[in-house]
C-alpha cells in the first residue's frame, strides 16, 4: 500500500514539474472599460491628441483650505517612522507644501515634455512621448516604453528620459550608436489616464492596452523597462505578444509562486550557497530569511487592504491631501531604505527633494486617481493571481534584471530563471531601492543601455 501511495505521489510530482503542458502565450482578447455598452473595435476613435496640464486657481485654493484645516495626531515618543509617517515631520512637509511649494512651476516642468491622450478600449490613455531633440548621424532609433508602478506615476521617469534622449551628453552611450524614442504611459486609473468603469481591469488588461498604444504610434517592435506594477505589466506584454517585444528590463521581479524545488534552498542556502546557485551577495541580501519574511509582512499590510477594500480607504485619501501625502510618502521612505524607519524624518530628503515628492502626490491629488490606482491590487492579486494564466507561462524574450540592494524582496538569478528563460544580464546594483528611476536614474539608465546594447549585438 505504501509503495502504491509513494508511486502516485512521485508520479504526480513528475507530471506537475516536468510533463504538464502550459500555454505558450497570453491570449490578446478584447476588453471594454468605458461607460455603457462597448463599441465595435473598428468604431473607436483612434486619434492621438496633444494634452496639456492646466493649473486651476480654484483647485489651488481648495488645496490650501484643506491643508490649513488639517487635524494632526501627535506621534508616540521616539516612534520615528515605525508606526507609519511621523506626524511631527508631516507638519514640516505640510508647511512647505502650503508656503513654498509652487505647483505652477512644477506644471511648467511637466509640460516641458510632450503629453498626449488616445482612446483605447473605451478609456482615455495618457502618455508622454519623448524623442531626441537632434538625432546624430548613424544613430539607430529604438522605441522604449517606460512603465511606472504604485504609488508612483509617469513623473518617476522624468530624470531618466532626460538622460536617455541624449545619452552622449551624459556619457551613457560610449560604445553603441543608439538613440531612444520613449513612450511613458500612465497606467489606466493612474494620474491622467482615465479610470476603467468596469470591474476586472488587471495588469493583463493594461498589457494589452499598452501593446495597442505602441501599435497605434507605429512601433512594430520595442523595448520595455518597468518596476513594481510596471515590471508585472512588462512581463505580461512579453508573454502576450513576444514577437513585438525586443526585450524587457526590470528593476522589480518577484516570483508569483515559490516552486517546490526551490524550498531546500531557503533552509540550506546560507550553508552551501553554491549548491543552489547563490552568490555571496545573494546570501547577504536574503538571510536571515525569517528576518526578511518578517520585514515583508510588515510592509505588505497596504497590499491586503488594497487587494480587498480599496474604495473604503480611497474615500479618506481622496478627501484629505495630507492623508494622501502621508500614505504615499511613507512608502517612499520605507521602500527606499527600510533603515529610514529609524529616523525622525523617514530619510526622505536623503534621496529626494520635497518638490519631487509633492509633485508625485499632486498628480494623484489633482486627478483624483488614488482610489482607482489601488483597485489594480484587487483585480490582480489573491487567488486570481495564483491561478492566473500568466503564472503558467515563462518569458522567452531577452530579459535584463537590475537587483537594487534596498528592494524589499531580493530574488536571486537562479530563482528568476524559473520565470525568465532568456536572462542576458543580471546586475547587483550598488545602491538604491524600490523607486530606482527617481532615486538612481543614472544607475538605472546605464544598466538599461548595457542590456539593450547586448541584445542589439547578440540578438
Amino acid at each position: 500500500m505504501w509503495l502504491i501511495i509513494f508511486t502516485l505521489v512521485v508520479g504526480i510530482l513528475v507530471y506537475y514539474l516536468f510533463l504538464r503542458e502550459n500555454p505558450r502565450s497570453i491570449p490578446e482578447g478584447f476588453g471594454w472599460w468605458g461607460e455603457g455598452d462597448p463599441l465595435e473595435e473598428e468604431e473607436e476613435d483612434e486619434s492621438v491628441k496633444p494634452f496639456k496640464l492646466e493649473v486651476s486657481e480654484e483647485m489651488i485654493q481648495d488645496l490650501y483650505n484643506r491643508l490649513d484645516n488639517t487635524r494632526f495626531t501627535p506621534p508616540l515618543e521616539g516612534s520615528c517612522f515605525h508606526y507609519g509617517f511621523n506626524s511631527t515631520h508631516l507638519r514640516t512637509v505640510v508647511s512647505y507644501w502650503r508656503k513654498d511649494y509652487d505647483w505652477r512651476k512644477q506644471v511648467a516642468l511637466l509640460n516641458s515634455y510632450p503629453h498626449f491622450k488616445t482612446r483605447i478600449e473605451g478609456i482615455q490613455v495618457h502618455f508622454v512621448h519623448v524623442k531626441p531633440d537632434v538625432l546624430p548621424p548613424n544613430r539607430a532609433v529604438r522605441p522604449l516604453m517606460l512603465i511606472h508602478g504604485w504609488p508612483g506615476s509617469f513623473y518617476e521617469f522624468y530624470k531618466m528620459t532626460s538622460l536617455l534622449k541624449d545619452p552622449d551628453s551624459h556619457n551613457l552611450d560610449k560604445h553603441q550608436n543608439l538613440a531612444f524614442e520613449m513612450v511613458c504611459p500612465s497606467i489606466p486609473g493612474y494620474g491622467f489616464s482615465e479610470a476603467p468603469h468596469k470591474q476586472g481591469f488587471d495588469k493583463i488588461a493594461a498589457a494589452r492596452i499598452f501593446h495597442k498604444l505602441m501599435q497605434r504610434l507605429g512601433y512594430e517592435r520595442f523595448y520595455i523597462q518597468g518596476g513594481d506594477w510596471g515590471a508585472a505589466i512588462a512581463t505580461n506584454m512579453a508573454q502576450m505578444i513576444p514577437e513585438k517585444v525586443l526585450g524587457i528590463h526590470l528593476n522589480f521581479f518577484p516570483l508569483t509562486k515559490l516552486k517546490l524545488q526551490m524550498l531546500p534552498s531557503l533552509f540550506l542556502g546560507p550553508y552551501v550557497p553554491s549548491l543552489f546557485g547563490f552568490t555571496q551577495t545573494d546570501v547577504e541580501r536574503m538571510y536571515p530569511f525569517m528576518r526578511n519574511i518578517h520585514k515583508l509582512l510588515k510592509e505588505s499590510g497596504y497590499m491586503h487592504i488594497q487587494g480587498t477594500k480599496p474604495d473604503t480607504l480611497g474615500c479618506a485619501l481622496n478627501d484629505s491631501p495630507v492623508g494622501l501625502a502621508a500614505y504615499i510618502l511613507e512608502k517612499f521612505s520605507s521602500w527606499t531604505n527600510m533603515a529610514f524607519q529609524d529616523l525622525d524624518d523617514g530619510g526622505l530628503l536623503s534621496k529626494f527633494s520635497l518638490d519631487e515628492l509633492l509633485t508625485n502626490v499632486m498628480i494623484y491629488w489633482v486627478s483624483g486617481s488614488i482610489t482607482s490606482s489601488m483597485r489594480m491590487y484587487k483585480e490582480s492579486l489573491g487567488v486570481k493571481a495564483m491561478n492566473g494564466i500568466d503564472g503558467k507561462i515563462p518569458v522567452y524574450v531577452p530579459t535584463g534584471l537590475a537587483a537594487f540592494p534596498n528592494e524589499v524582496l531580493h530574488v536571486p538569478l537562479t530563482w528568476a530563471k524559473q520565470k525568465y528563460k532568456r536572462i542576458v544580464s543580471y546586475s547587483y546594483m550598488s545602491q538604491g531601492g524600490h523607486f530606482a528611476a527617481l532615486e538612481e536614474p543614472e544607475l538605472l539608465a546605464e544598466d538599461l543601455i548595457r542590456f539593450i546594447q547586448f541584445v542589439e549585438k547578440n540578438g
